[in-house]
């Protein structure tokens, strides 16, 4: 899976590096912001009487 993507990015490999490191902040900051609480609104621990 990561052979494909490495070889897809363009230029030499420092610039493929930046490219991931910053692929990967970006699928991280996607999830901190929009996919985590979306799911946690689903949760049913949310809802809990003592």
């Amino acid at each position: 899976m990561y052979g494909p993507l490495w070889r897809a990015l363009p230029g030499p490999w420092p610039v493929k590096l930046l490219l991931v490191v910053a692929l990967v902040v970006a699928v991280f900051l996607l999830l901190m912001e929009v996919v985590f609480p979306w799911v946690s609104t689903l949760m049913p621990y949310n809802d809990v009487a003592v």
